[in-house]
């Protein structure tokens, strides 16, 4: 019997090429946009500022991404809220630990940084253990996959039940909240659910680090606990969704290699049978 392997690495090969093509059909001519936009922009600066010449707005610029690189917003004065006050920095732990890392903050300090590595490597394992054990907790009220396939009706109604109150709870309701709070339409709000839960965390997107808004001293602490459970959510659909995924492909590659058995068997059925030589003795 021949392993479905190679072809699930086909599909996978595939499908990652598919996505690198539509990624640059989509996003690289917008990128040759905003450069060119960015370049105009340094040029008009450099017209209206003729006491600057391009090598010092170039230096200029290199200090905004390098303030940016070390979570200092740009925007603003020094009176913005600090980006390690308690809040923030709970919020940044749960950002390691659960492996989101936005990449809009990391510790500057070699103290930090050596620390930052240590918290991860104990971290991470017992944020799996914890979120192991949450899923656990929440597949205690569900029949688990292999019942759901074996003998559906009640378990369909019950995991359709899981599916629509987790998607409510941590698609659908918050992106409404980071709209109201953020400024953001609910679709960047959904963007940003969905990146941050399936801990994609691009850091394109972040809560509470627009310096011309006034959060709540708990907001970024609140949503780093939303984030766990959406995390413990997220994670048993993805485990259910690649379980369905894998015995489909399983089915599959074992339909057609019991179509070509039962074709070749066939075959040797319809052959005539070849006459039989009597040697008399």
């Amino acid at each position: 019997q021949i392993s479905w392997t190679p072809l699930l690495v086909l599909g996978y090969l595939f499908y990652l090429l598919l996505g690198a093509m539509v990624f640059q059909l989509l996003e690289k001519q917008a990128e040759t946009h905003f450069r060119d936009q960015f370049q105009l922009e340094k040029l008009k600066f450099l017209q209206n500022y003729t006491c600057l010449d391009r090598q010092a707005l170039e230096q200029f610029v290199q200090v905004l991404m390098e303030a940016w690189e070390k979570g200092v917003n740009p925007e603003g004065n020094s009176t913005n809220p600090s980006n390690w006050d308690f809040s923030n920095s709970f919020f940044f732990a749960g950002t390691v630990v659960t492996t989101i890392g936005y990449g809009n903050l990391s510790p500057s300090t070699v103290a930090g940084q050596i620390f930052c590595v240590f918290y991860a490597l104990f971290g991470v394992p017992l944020n799996l253990a914890f979120l192991n054990q949450l899923g656990k907790g929440l597949n205690a009220h569900l029949l688990t996959l292999e019942r759901w396939v074996q003998k559906p009706g009640r378990a369909q109604v019950q995991l359709g039940i899981f599916l629509t109150t987790g998607t409510l709870l941590f698609l659908v309701f918050p992106p409404l909240v980071f709209s109201y709070v953020e400024g953001w339409s609910y679709g960047e709000g959904f963007y940003f659910t969905f990146i941050t839960l399936s801990t994609i965390g691009f850091g394109d997107y972040v809560v509470g680090t627009n310096p011309n808004k006034h959060y709540i001293p708990v907001y970024r602490s609140l949503t780093a606990i939303w984030i766990v459970f959406g995390l413990a959510w997220l994670a048993l659909v993805f485990n259910v969704g690649a379980d369905l995924m894998e015995r489909y492909l399983q089915l599959k590659w074992h339909k057609s290699d019991l179509s070509l058995a039962e074709g070749a068997t066939t075959k040797l059925e319809d052959e005539p049978e070849q006459p039989r030589i009597h040697i008399p003795s």
